[in-house]
């Protein structure tokens, strides 16, 4: 996205009802014009995890998701512009689409994942977990110091290049191969 690599992760929050499960649609915030897809791994934890260091922090690890951090782009723009936090960007109802949990011991090394995502069938993001700027160990560690994690929180860690908009009745699909695919279908807000 343009942006310098970062020397420690960047933290936001998402309530509850951002969390959408597979089968309902993405609401598109009604505020905003520019509304993007950002495919991430979301690691869900297993147990509660408070100042973890990094050589224990998988045990704290239940399973993984496929998840999409929904952004309004053009409000993000804007908090970045004044300094504000990106709350209205990210952490709107629908913002979190969510696919099917995987138990931790079907993916033995979650840094060795392929994943993709396309939109109305056209390839936009595919990435390997390799990749990452920061380890699944460094960015739970990192978390649990500031945030108690609870059992069933999930950790989006990052998203591949490709990056970009979605616009209504759009049907965005992704998976991590081999493994689980999901599909969601983007509609504006009937208000």
């Amino acid at each position: 996205m343009r942006s310098a690599v970062l020397s420690e992760p960047v933290l936001f929050l998402k309530p509850s009802t951002a969390y959408v499960p597979e089968g309902s649609p993405i609401v598109m915030p009604a505020y905003s014009r520019n509304l993007h897809h950002e495919l991430e791994l979301g690691v869900v934890m297993g147990k509660r995890c408070c100042a973890a260091p990094e050589s224990a922090a998988m045990d704290y690890v239940g399973g993984y998701a496929l998840c999409l951090d929904m952004t309004a782009r053009d409000v993000q723009d804007e908090c970045k512009k004044k300094g504000l936090p990106w709350t209205l960007a990210k952490s709107f109802t629908a913002s979190c689409p969510v696919g099917a949990f995987v138990p931790k011991e079907k993916i033995p090394d979650p840094h060795n994942l392929k994943l993709w995502l396309k939109v109305n069938g056209e390839l936009r993001q595919e990435g390997e977990t390799s990749s990452m700027i920061f380890s699944i160990p460094y960015i739970i560690s990192y978390v649990s110091k500031i945030i108690t994690l609870e059992e069933g929180d999930i950790i989006l860690t990052g998203t591949p290049k490709g990056v970009g908009p979605v616009k209504e009745n759009d049907e965005i699909e992704a998976g991590i191969h081999g493994l689980v695919n999901m599909r969601f279908k983007v509609e504006k807000p009937e208000y």
